[in-house]
């Protein structure tokens, strides 16, 4: 059963990520040095898992190579080792479609396999035309439509079809905010499971706001299909806002279905190698990150609010109960002045 299932470990994409937010919002300065991204990685091809995300990938003016985020696709691949795998594939991803697809390379033997997009919700058709292209010029295209919960059924079929035109490598749907249930994981397995060509894989990207990372990923993988599925994971369950479900603990759950698949000692010393410089409390569980999740609004919000704005939890509570829906997925430091009644809206 679990041979059709993939992980993908995201500690320093998802965890980079986490790292930049931690320094926007002014809680840590913590970063990746280059040799600790080189160790993560070697340690990562050591413990065999299956699909290895590098970091993500946007224009920018500033250099954030210290949360593994890089300019273009050709500096990702830099990070590829000389000794990998062929058994492992080694991808990153756009943070959404704004780099000039002509300026994007056909892909070649020493660029990374794939390309994960996160599909942007008011930019959906531009998101999904890029895909497309990205899978014109080789790559094995990951579609990544972010806060899946936020789509209508009439939106998912054209992902859907739009997925299958293109001959993506995968479809994903992504718990954002963490705040899904073992129900949600059904409802969208049924869905994708029944609309996507039989080659195309299912992924589920899982936030822990609720604690329910774990749970969820064994809902989706002990669903019933056989279709190939890709499960993501970061070592700590590093990550943005709450984080993600932890590699060290789903790895001994399929090595215990598969036969020691996965080198454990290998992801252990990944969690050794972070352990070894992060400040606490960067990401994980807590009342504040919980709070969002209970009212299905951005998790920057209560960030900010408990933060900078030293706000109690009962006072947070009560103001994302009556968020307007305007302002739900929208954070901003002036949607939150708005939200605090401190702007004219």
């Amino acid at each position: 059963m679990t041979n059709r299932v993939q992980i993908l470990d995201c500690t320093l994409r998802d965890g980079g990520l986490g790292l930049e937010d931690a320094h926007i919002n002014q809680i840590s300065e913590c970063g990746f040095s280059a040799q600790q991204i080189d160790k993560i990685i070697m340690n990562l091809e050591k413990s065999n898992i299956d699909i290895i995300e590098l970091g993500s990938i946007e224009i920018s003016s500033d250099d954030k190579r210290k949360w593994a985020i890089y300019q273009d696709v050709e500096s990702v691949s830099l990070k590829l080792s000389a000794s990998r795998s062929a058994n492992q594939m080694f991808v990153g991803l756009y943070r959404g479609p704004d780099t000039p697809i002509e300026d994007i390379p056909q892909r070649s033997p020493d660029m990374v396999d794939g390309v994960r997009v996160i599909i942007r919700y008011s930019e959906l058709q531009k998101s999904m035309d890029f895909c497309a292209a990205l899978s014109k010029k080789g790559y094995k295209v990951f579609v990544q439509p972010m806060l899946t919960m936020r789509y209508t059924d009439e939106e998912l079929d054209y992902i859907i079809r739009k997925t299958n035109e293109m001959d993506a490598y995968a479809l994903y749907f992504v718990d954002s905010y963490g705040y899904m249930q073992a129900d949600d994981i059904f409802r969208f397995m049924k869905k994708f499971d029944s609309g996507l060509k039989d080659t195309i894989r299912i992924g589920f990207h899982a936030h822990n706001n609720m604690n329910l990372a774990y749970a969820n990923a064994l809902a989706f993988i002990n669903y019933d299909t056989d279709r190939n599925i890709i499960v993501d994971s970061c070592t700590l369950g590093m990550g943005q806002g709450a984080g993600n479900l932890q590699t060290e603990l789903i790895v001994p759950y399929l090595n215990g279905q598969n036969k020691n698949r996965y080198d454990y000692n290998a992801v252990l010393n990944v969690c050794e190698e972070i352990e070894s410089f992060l400040a606490p409390n960067i990401w994980g569980y807590s009342v504040t990150r919980l709070l969002p999740a209970l009212h299905k609004t951005a998790y920057k919000y209560a960030i900010v609010l408990r933060n900078h704005y030293k706000l109690s939890y009962a006072e947070i509570n009560q103001l994302l109960a009556n968020i307007p829906e305007d302002l739900r997925h929208r954070y901003t430091p002036e949607n939150t002045k708005r939200l605090l009644g401190l702007t004219a809206d």
